[in-house]
């Protein structure tokens, strides 16, 4: 990766966009990073790079970000599990996906590793906004890829680690049960991944993936009983034993919505949830592994980084 041209990454404020940017860095970049004006920059500290100040579905101002560059990754994303209104959801994951790729075919880049997800992988099980939004832009990028754009995508499953600002839903309940506060659950299955082997994967995406190729970017499955247990494992407590049935929970996550359209507040449960509890998020990243030579660490690890570095952030008390 490194060499003089400057390399393009948005959502490099983010929690994934971040272990990208610090991975390229490592390997000698020049950074370009795209930031909306109001992003939060902790995760920039120490990183040598030029900010750009734009939004990423902002045709103009993404061409003239690209001038000169070789590589682009585009790792924005809006990232939530509920939204009151999913315009903007979609105008920021499909819309400004459009917009990214129109402005790489138009600054003539080498190569667009666009970061999907595994949420876009089944079209038949598209629950929730965001899910459809990850599918819809995945679309846009193959869409792209047809057209000729040098584009190569990876579909993440459910990233763990440090740098988790926000943090993201997943890193909201690694911090809950952690402090102890998921007293109960509903049993389902994800396929956990320590952050910095997906940046390392979309560098090996970069330069080894195959044009208009998905990629998943896995770890370990889990059940969520076994990840909560090796949470609590880690973090000294008890893990929970209550597991709760889906059907009673409903008019329960109904309410939590209900007051949450109220409030503004993010609601603990809703019915998108609980529908998509329903199916194990289960995974392999035997392609990756095969073509990229890409390598994932146990989930263990992941959870060990994560807690440290969100104890040293203070957010873990």
């Amino acid at each position: 990766m490194n060499g003089s041209d400057p390399v393009l990454v948005t959502g490099a404020t983010g929690f994934v966009g971040s272990a990208v940017a610090r991975a390229l860095a490592r390997q000698g970049a020049r950074l370009r990073l795209i930031v909306r004006p109001t992003s939060n920059r902790r995760n920039l500290a120490g990183l040598e790079a030029d900010i750009v100040i734009t939004c990423t579905h902002d045709l103009a101002h993404l061409t003239r970000a690209m001038a000169g560059c070789r590589m682009v990754f585009h790792i924005a994303a809006d990232y939530r599990l509920w939204v009151p209104d999913p315009a903007a959801m979609m105008r920021t994951n499909v819309e400004g996906t459009r917009a990214l790729m129109q402005a790489a075919r138009a600054a003539g880049v080498e190569r667009v590793v666009y970061t999907s997800s595994v949420a876009a992988l089944d079209p038949d099980n598209l629950i929730g906004a965001y899910k459809r939004s990850k599918f819809l832009a995945e679309q846009v990028a193959l869409e792209e890829a047809r057209a000729g754009l040098p584009v190569v995508i990876v579909n993440p499953s459910t990233p763990v680690g440090p740098g988790d600002v926000k943090p993201t839903p997943t890193g909201r309940m690694v911090l809950d049960a952690a402090r102890g506060r998921i007293p109960a659950y509903v049993e389902t299955g994800l396929n956990v991944v320590h952050v910095d082997d997906v940046a390392a994967g979309h560098l090996l995406a970069a330069e080894r993936g195959r044009i208009g190729e998905r990629y998943i970017l896995g770890g370990e499955n889990l059940s969520l009983s076994a990840l909560l247990a090796l949470i609590a494992e880690v973090a000294g407590r008890k893990p929970p034993r209550i597991r709760l049935p889906i059907g009673p929970l409903v008019p329960v996550a109904i309410g939590a919505e209900w007051f949450a359209r109220l409030t503004g507040r993010t609601p603990a449960l809703t019915r998108e949830t609980l529908a998509m509890a329903r199916e194990k998020m289960f995974f392999s990243s035997e392609k990756a592994e095969a073509e990229l030579g890409y390598r994932a660490r146990p989930a263990r690890e992941a959870i060990v980084d994560a807690l440290a570095w969100f104890r040293a952030e203070g957010m873990l008390k």
